[in-house]
């Protein structure tokens, strides 16, 4: 993916699977959560995975799905708490950090857009170096509405002065990235591995992108 960084001012950027490897909350969800809350509730495994799995599918696409303290509610446990026991799998994906210090000195704009709640984000944060090298952090729970949600880019709009036809958005959801396509952001990537020990995305219309200096080739 070529770039003509002369036609952009804005870098939006994702968290999960973007700048951080998505390893850590496939990890939790599929794993070590219901790994704990089998034993917390002494109920079998198999039973636990399928009643999450369930329940997870019910909010696919809301900012339920994305809050701690829905989930916390919903199954009766901690579920910052239970993240912090693997922390330790907190990573950020090469060549993260190095392009955003690369934007800066491009003097482009670098802001942060997560699905993430508050309290994910500040576990993420202790843990990486991103609050060092974004200009600005915005999660989706303070406009009320998902980024796959149209309003979210409204009330985005509406708070910071970007222009979205001199945008570049990287995320690596295709429901997302369709929603920022709708909206007019103009120039769109997703990532080809958000988690370093799953498969590859695939995507329909989208470029994946492999590395992040791979947006920094020139013709």
């Amino acid at each position: 993916m070529v770039v003509d960084w002369k036609l952009i001012d804005t870098v939006f950027i994702d968290m999960d699977g973007t700048l951080l490897d998505l390893n850590f909350d496939n990890e939790f969800w599929l794993r070590h959560l219901p790994v704990r809350y089998s034993e917390l509730f002494d109920q079998p495994l198999g039973e636990v995975q399928d009643k999450i799995r369930s329940l997870l599918l019910k909010h696919v696409g809301t900012l339920n799905w994305y809050s701690s303290e829905f989930w916390s509610n919903k199954l009766c446990v901690d579920i910052l708490e239970l993240k912090r026991e693997i922390s330790h799998l907190i990573r950020e994906r090469p060549g993260g950090m190095i392009f955003l210090k690369t934007l800066t000195n491009m003097n482009k704009s670098r802001i942060l857009l997560t699905n993430a709640d508050k309290g994910d984000l500040r576990l993420k944060c202790s843990k990486t170096d991103l609050i060092h090298n974004l200009d600005l952090i915005i999660s989706s729970h303070d406009y009320g509405f998902p980024k796959e949600s149209l309003k979210f880019w409204e009330h985005l709009r509406q708070n910071i002065n970007f222009d979205p036809e001199r945008t570049l958005f990287i995320d690596d959801s295709e429901d997302v990235l369709q929603s920022a396509k709708t909206y007019g952001i103009a120039f769109l990537t997703g990532i080809e591995k958000p988690d370093s020990k799953a498969r590859k995305n695939q995507y329909s219309d989208f470029i994946a992108l492999q590395h992040f200096d791979d947006l920094m080739r020139t013709n």
